[in-house]
């Protein structure tokens, strides 16, 4: 059976400018994220047929785990009044997103004091077949694993163009191993999550010394006993690790997705009907969102006239 875990905010996000704000409710509202979304997840369903599909909500998209580790953590990202930065028409789209999920009985499912990223870390590592990871955020190119079975369905533009990560596909881009892409985060750094990196070291050097050390662990071991320089670990590079040694101490905690968060099983099994039909059918008029979720009903193989 196999399970498709949804990056939700990496997906609302990629719908909101994939798709135009002038896709409006009756009255005239931005409604181009939610109908963005159902659209993606209707073609994700038709094109990869999960038996399981489960929503991941961050609900705490900035940990104070990983903020105490690395205050710049997403920092950037802080709106003045708290909180993410979201663009106006999107902020009041998204409980909209979440009652269509609900009434539609799709799972939704998030972890106080944790990102989607660790609930899809948490249910990917459950998961006893095949899992199929929706994003558009790079970070869970860690969690790819072909003996488990589990890939990234990649989100590179827009939500149209998707591109199926695995090991060999991370290995391809990046010349390390599968598994390795936590450590070469680390190492590289992320300007998008407020990741600054080892300063020096771009992504030739991050790679050549996992290949040469392994992991980090093994890189930073070789780098405190070597005496003699040597390529990889060049004067210069070790003069880089050393000065980072602060910020290595740190990085692991906030780039590393937890894979054990204490949460309730969770039931993802997909719908043979809305779970509330009369509501669906509401929410469906009040937002202009019958022929997304007729499509959506379409994809699941919910009974012709299931919204009413």
């Amino acid at each position: 059976m196999t399970t498709m875990l949804l990056d939700a905010a990496s997906l609302y996000f990629r719908a909101f400018y994939g798709v135009p704000t002038s896709v409006s409710t009756p009255d005239g509202r931005p409604i181009n994220a939610v109908r963005g979304f159902l659209d993606m997840t209707a073609r994700l369903l038709t094109a990869h047929g999960p038996d399981r599909w489960v929503a991941c909500w961050d609900d705490d998209w900035r940990p104070a785990f990983r903020v105490e580790a690395l205050p710049s953590y997403k920092a950037h990202r802080v709106a003045p009044e708290g909180g993410e930065e979201t663009p106006d028409e999107l902020g009041p789209q998204v409980p909209i997103l979440a009652d269509v999920l609900a009434a539609a009985g799709l799972a939704r499912v998030g972890a106080p004091g944790y990102e989607a990223d660790d609930v899809i870390g948490t249910l990917a590592t459950r998961a006893r077949g095949p899992v199929d990871i929706v994003t558009g955020d790079r970070d869970l190119f860690q969690l790819v694993d072909d003996e488990r079975r589990v890939r990234v369905l990649y989100t590179n533009r827009g939500i149209a163009d998707i591109e199926s990560v695995d090991e060999a596909a991370v290995a391809a881009k990046y010349g390390i191993p599968g598994r390795a892409y936590a450590d070469f985060a680390v190492l590289r750094g992320d300007p998008s999550d407020g990741l600054p990196g080892v300063a020096g070291v771009g992504a030739k050097t991050a790679a050549a010394l996992i290949n040469e050390f392994g992991d980090l662990a093994g890189i930073r071991a070789a780098a405190a006993r070597t005496v003699v320089p040597k390529a990889p670990l060049t004067a210069a590079v070790l003069k880089k690790m050393h000065a980072a040694t602060d910020y290595l101490d740190r990085a692991p905690v906030v780039v590393a997705v937890a894979k054990d968060i204490d949460m309730p099983a969770v039931d993802g099994d997909l719908p043979r009907g809305p779970a509330d039909a009369s509501a669906l059918a509401e929410l469906a008029a009040a937002h202009g969102l019958e022929s997304s979720l007729r499509r959506l009903g379409a994809a699941l193989g919910w009974p012709a006239g299931s919204l009413g």
